[in-house]
This record gives structure tokens, C-alpha cells and sequence, in this order.
């Protein structure tokens, strides 16, 4: 039997479960249901980002000057405290806010050599990929190339429910289109052929062939990497042109992200890069971890394939949530409420490639090997990333942790950079999970 992280749905917002495939992140979305919520529960503008006009205003750059001694201070003692409490041998922490920048890296990026973790490695940063693609999504629909609420039937042929599922359900999370990656038999493929290259037609057809979920398209949160791919389909059919290259032209040039590739079915890796070590698939054991480095990122393509770096991913991060060279303002308030609170107000939501919690906007990706956190608070223009090489849970794990990651109040087992994120976001005021009442 296949354990890994990549069968287990997720549930947000209650308890941080593996993302069914890529990625494992903090709360971005309701609990998953397999009975379905009816929408009219869903709020018709989402309460996560208390003031999204403010957030767009916020055009001017921060500084990059080192943050004051004291606030420094905390943020190294803090992550390294949390850092310690990880599966992780290397760590980079960055937290850029308008009292300036802290940017270090914590342990080695090889064990076997000693080589030291830097802050300049490139990282795979799994499903961190899904805003780059929600982006570009939103990108195309503020240009009117397509709309939010076409049915995707217009751009691909034999999806189930196919009249009804539209863009915003794929970007979301609620069309009911089953996760390929949730399926034993392709996971089977993929951990005894780590390095296969994998086509999207091929990641598209496994998806197609699952049964949807049992709930009707947009009434229920389901996380699937198959509406990712569905949308990286669409962005190639309305553009004409490859995903890598609209990437490059809408959100890598405009941003100056120099050192963010999409590898397009390339196992390769730029130097600087760390080792990363997985347990996942039932490769290696926690004595000694497989070393994941090289597996092929392919089966990931528009949902997890990405590579960057930590000072990328800061940029990015806070550019994504303020829209700032990205978006204009009215496409940007949009993507800032179009979170599905469908647990409630102030208990999380998904929306339009990524998630929000008590006003921290953004997401986490894993690939095996390597876990990552891209975090904004809208509440205080504060951007966390944490990046790790490692995607091997710690804390107060069951037995078979290896397929569990977070919790959003007590991480009693999680997910390191997770960890990472929670406890810096915690110790600067703004806690990503809200304060119990």
C-alpha cells in the first residue's frame, strides 16, 4: 500500500492536512466535504482581508534595510527555536515589513558535505505555484480573455460536470473535480518512477478519469492539483502560447523575478541549491531519509512544478496581495474577497489560487524533499517566507506521520517551515490562526 502525503484530502481552516498532492499549507480554505455546504451559506464578499482597498493602495516599496536591532532579535530568536523543532537540516527565513528586512539562513544544505544553507538557494516550492497560475488567471479575466464564470466545457472537453464548473470553481477549490493525485494507482506510478516525466496531458487525463466528488460544483471545498491543471490548459488555450512564456511576460519580467523557473518537465536545478529529504512513498526511514533532490517535478506542471527563492517568493508574496505591478485595482479588491468562508466568517477561506487566514493571504507548497511558506499580512504589510529542505513532519506525530502535516493553533505535529511561518507570525503580533475567544 502507497502511504504518502499526496493521497490525503485536505481540511482547512480546522486542522492543516496534507493538499492533496503538492503541497501542504496552512489554512487556505473551509474543511473539506464530501456531502457538500450549500453556497447560500457562503458570505458573498469574504471578511478575511478587513480592508482591501487599503491593501491595494499600498504601491510604494518597502525598505530593505535591516529591521532594528530588537525586532531582529526576536525573529532570529524565534526561528530558531522553531527551526530546531524540525525534520529540517536548512532553513531560510525572510520577513520584510516597513520597518525593514531580516533575511537569514539556519543550518547546512547538505548534511553529507556540510555545505552551509545560504539565502541565496533556489528551491522547489510546489504548489506556491498555484497563485502564480491564479494570477495569471486573474490577469486574463481583468483583460477580458476570458471570464471568471465560463464554464470550463468552452476551453476542454470531457470534464464531468463540465457545463457547470466554471474558472472560479477550479481557481477555488469547489468545482468537485477529483484530485489525480488522491488516485493509488497513480501514485503508485509515480513513487516507483520518481524520475518519470510526466505530460499534462497525461496529469489531465488521470484526473478526468476519477469519479468528481459527491457535491454539486460550488457548493463544497474539495482541494484538487486537477483544477490547477484544468486552469493551466486554459491560460495556454486563450494566449496561444506556452505557460512558461506567459509567465515570463505577465508576473516574472514585470516583477524583475530573476531567479524563478518554471522547468517545463526539466529536473534540473540551479546552483545554489540544497539536498532535500522525504519520507514520502515509503522511501527511506526517519533514520535515514531519502534524498528527494533530483525526482522530477513534472507531475506538478501549472499546480507545483515551480522553482524559486526566498527573495523571489518575498516579492512576489506581497506584489500577489496588493496587486502592485501585477493587477489593476478593481481585478486586485476582487481576488482580495473572493475567498470561500464556507466554515464561517474569520475561519478561513480559499479563493482565486490561494488562501486567507485571520488576514494573512498566501500559501505553502511541498514537493518531496522540500516544504515552503509564502505568507502576507494584509493586516500590517508584513511578509513571512520560510523555506526548508525537508517536508517530514515533527511534533507529536502518530505513527504515520509521514502523511500528516499541521495544526493552525497548538502544531502539535507539523509541517517544518509551517512551523517556521506560525511561530514568526505569532511572535510579530499577528497570529495566523485567530485568537480563541
Amino acid at each position: 500500500m502507497v502511504t504518502a502525503r499526496l493521497a490525503r484530502p485536505i481540511a482547512l481552516a480546522a486542522a492543516l492536512l496534507v493538499l492533496a498532492g503538492c503541497s501542504a499549507q496552512p489554512t487556505t480554505g473551509p474543511t473539506s466535504s464530501g456531502a457538500g455546504t450549500p453556497s447560500s451559506t457562503v458570505p458573498a464578499v469574504s471578511t478575511c482581508v478587513a480592508d482591501p482597498s487599503a491593501v491595494v493602495a499600498r504601491t510604494a516599496d518597502l525598505p530593505t534595510s535591516a529591521l532594528p536591532g530588537d525586532l531582529a532579535a526576536t525573529i532570529d530568536k524565534t526561528a530558531q527555536e522553531a527551526f530546531a523543532q524540525t525534520s529540517a537540516k536548512g532553513a531560510v527565513v525572510a520577513v520584510q515589513s516597513p520597518k525593514g528586512l531580516f533575511f537569514t539562513a539556519y543550518g547546512v544544505a547538505d548534511p553529507a558535505t556540510g555545505a552551509p544553507m545560504t539565502t541565496d538557494i533556489s528551491q522547489r516550492v510546489g504548489s506556491i505555484t498555484k497563485p502564480f497560475t491564479g494570477t495569471l488567471t486573474m490577469q486574463l479575466a481583468a483583460e477580458g480573455k476570458l471570464s471568471l464564470d465560463d464554464p470550463i466545457s468552452t476551453y476542454v472537453d470531457g470534464v464531468p460536470r463540465g457545463d457547470e464548473v466554471t474558472i472560479r470553481m477550479l481557481a477555488d477549490m469547489t468545482s468537485s473535480v477529483t484530485s489525480y493525485t488522491k488516485d493509488e494507482a497513480w501514485q503508485k506510478i509515480f513513487f516507483s518512477e520518481p524520475d518519470r516525466v510526466w505530460q499534462p496531458e497525461e496529469l489531465l487525463k488521470a484526473g478526468l478519469s476519477l469519479k468528481p466528488q459527491d457535491f454539486a460544483p460550488g457548493t463544497a471545498f474539495d482541494y484538487s492539483n486537477t483544477n490547477t491543471i484544468l486552469l493551466g490548459f486554459v491560460i495556454e488555450k486563450v494566449t496561444g502560447k506556452s505557460y512558461q512564456d506567459v509567465l515570463a511576460e505577465k508576473i516574472l519580467t514585470p516583477l524583475g523575478l530573476t531567479h524563478t523557473i518554471f522547468p517545463a518537465g526539466s529536473a534540473a536545478f540551479p546552483d545554489p541549491h540544497a539536498q532535500g529529504f522525504t519520507l514520502q512513498g515509503g522511501h527511506g526511514t526517519p533514520e535515514n531519509p531519502a534524498n528527494a533532490t533530483n525526482w522530477n517535478p513534472s507531475w506538478g506542471w501549472t499546480a507545483g512544478e515551480l522553482i524559486s527563492s526566498a527573495q523571489d517568493l518575498l516579492r512576489f508574496g506581497r506584489a500577489e496581495a496588493t496587486g502592485a505591478g501585477l493587477m489593476p485595482a478593481k481585478a486586485q479588491i476582487e481576488r482580495l474577497t473572493s475567498f470561500r468562508e464556507f466554515n464561517g466568517p474569520g475561519n478561513g477561506g480559499y479563493g482565486i489560487g490561494w488562501g486567507c487566514q485571520n488576514g494573512w493571504v498566501g500559501h505553502t507548497g511541498e514537493l518531496p524533499g522540500y516544504n515552503t511558506a509564502m505568507f502576507y499580512s494584509t493586516k500590517d504589510d508584513t511578509t513571512i517566507i520560510a523555506m526548508v529542505n525537508s517536508d517530514i513532519p515533527s511534533g507529536d506525530c502518530p505513527s504515520d506521520a509521514r502523511t500528516l502535516t499541521d495544526n493552525p493553533t497548538d502544531l502539535p505535529c507539523s509541517s517544518p517551515a509551517t512551523r517556521i511561518f506560525q511561530s514568526l507570525a505569532a511572535a510579530l503580533g499577528t497570529p495566523f490562526a485567530p485568537q480563541k475567544k
